[in-house]
């Protein structure tokens, strides 16, 4: 039985910025007019982070906008949300964060069935030539695909 996934929000910068080492899938603890706003599809977590305080997981930054119908039972867009994993894996975490250069950062959030879930990664930062590598590369396969495309007309 295959459960259907449907993608919410891309975090294409974390791509670019980081070494994703490890993956996460995780639960999200939301309000109603929160997760009705997502439906809608309006949610951002460019500028979002992830944090562990207390033994606990917490996205920052993500944007969910208020919901048009909700009024009074809209909360702030930008509140802290917890985010819901086993505590062996928090631990696994702190450990590999406490090593120098690892962080945190949010990749996706899907709705896989009828929950919201949010992909977090454990990565370590890129230099600037990391960066320009990359670039060259994705510029090299893009030239070498239009190349192929005008052989094969």
């Amino acid at each position: 039985m295959s459960v259907s996934t449907k993608l919410i929000a891309n975090n294409k910068k974390a791509y670019h910025d980081y070494f994703i080492e490890d993956k996460y899938e995780t639960g999200v603890s939301l309000a109603g007019t929160e997760v009705k706003s997502l439906r809608m599809g309006k949610c951002s977590i460019k500028e979002a982070f992830v944090r562990i305080d207390k033994g606990e997981v917490w996205i920052y930054g993500m944007h969910i906008s208020p919901y048009e119908k909700g009024n009074i039972f809209n909360k702030d867009p930008l509140r802290p949300k917890k985010l819901l994993m086993h505590k062996t894996e928090i631990n696994k975490l702190l450990g590999k964060i406490k090593e120098k250069g690892y962080t945190l950062v949010p990749l996706s959030v899907y709705f896989k069935g009828s929950l919201v879930k949010v992909e977090i990664g454990l990565a370590r930062g890129k230099k600037l030539y990391d960066k320009r590598q990359d670039i060259a590369k994705k510029d090299q396969i893009r030239a070498n695909e239009r190349q192929f495309k005008i052989d094969h007309m």
